[in-house]
């Protein structure tokens, strides 16, 4: 790959590690003659204020970045895909979380990746994203999510009703407590706590899982990333919750509908030669471990 010139650093400024670690980034991309930019969240922070770096003023400025260093959890992680969208530049996560698929650099071995990438010794690995359309009937809009679009009945004690259909043909009518539609990144999260499939992320795929469905044929269905999947609502939701990755909130009646399909562009993640998606998946779900023998 490219050696990159300029990088943006976009992090979660609650997190005490992320503070600490900061300028010792800078230290380091001065050492290499790599130009900084920051996000406005970062500068407008009273720890952030002394730095006198240009500011990620718009999403389109993201474009004119060789890369973007994240720092924080998977949360931090989604959020800064959203905000690139279809615009190209790759990222490269700091794991400052508990639990991380998608940040998978430590701060144990955060400079000696960093050295790689400024050599231009990395990979590129490419992740699907889905697009969510909502059909409100006096408007239409649409988000993108790389992990997953979860309905849910806004009053938490009763259960959502809706249909489900794949390029027209129905599937089911669900009676659950929501309906969670995954990419393959997103099979590790929300879906795979619900009894979802964990689908590696290079297949072409979105998998239909319901949550605490009130019914036990309901099971979770894989299918093609090439479909439409069609969510309608019975009469009987009221207030009905779409979450975008974990993050974005809309509400939504029951005369609404929402279309899921692939975006047709995909998120780079950038990647080392030693990383292994399966040596990650045995360590983040323990597979072969032991239990302890008391």
């Amino acid at each position: 790959m490219n050696k990159p010139s300029c990088f943006g650093i976009w992090g979660n400024t609650e997190k005490d590690e992320f503070w600490n670690i900061l300028p010792k980034i800078i230290k380091w991309a001065n050492s290499h003659s790599l130009e900084v930019r920051l996000t406005q969240r970062i500068l407008s922070d009273e720890k952030g204020s002394s730095y006198d770096f240009e500011e990620i003023t718009s999403k389109d400025s993201i474009s004119n970045l060789d890369f973007m260093l994240v720092l924080g959890g998977d949360g931090t992680f989604l959020s800064c895909a959203r905000a690139i969208e279809h615009r190209g530049t790759p990222i490269l996560g700091i794991h400052l979380g508990d639990l991380g698929f998608l940040a998978k650099v430590t701060l144990d071995d955060i400079f000696q990746r960093l050295d790689l990438v400024a050599e231009g010794r990395f990979s590129i690995e490419k992740r699907s994203m889905a697009k969510v359309v909502i059909d409100k009937k006096d408007k239409v809009s649409h988000q993108y999510g790389l992990n997953d679009f979860v309905v849910t009945n806004g009053e938490t004690h009763r259960m959502l009703i809706a249909e489900v259909f794949v390029d027209d043909n129905r599937v089911s009518e669900y009676k659950a407590d929501g309906i969670i539609i995954a990419t393959p990144t997103g099979s590790t999260a929300y879906s795979l706590s619900s009894g979802g499939p964990i689908i590696a992320p290079n297949v072409h795929s979105f998998v239909i899982t319901p949550i605490s469905a009130h019914t036990l044929n309901s099971r979770p269905l894989v299918v093609s990333a090439d479909s439409k999947i069609t969510i309608k609502f019975s009469s009987y939701n009221e207030n009905i919750m779409l979450i975008t990755d974990g993050q974005l909130h809309e509400i939504l009646s029951s005369d609404d509908n929402i279309e899921i399909v692939d975006s047709n562009f995909k998120i780079g993640l950038i990647d080392f030669s030693d990383n292994d998606y399966f040596q990650t998946l045995r360590s983040k779900m323990g597979w072969g471990r032991r239990g302890n023998v008391n």
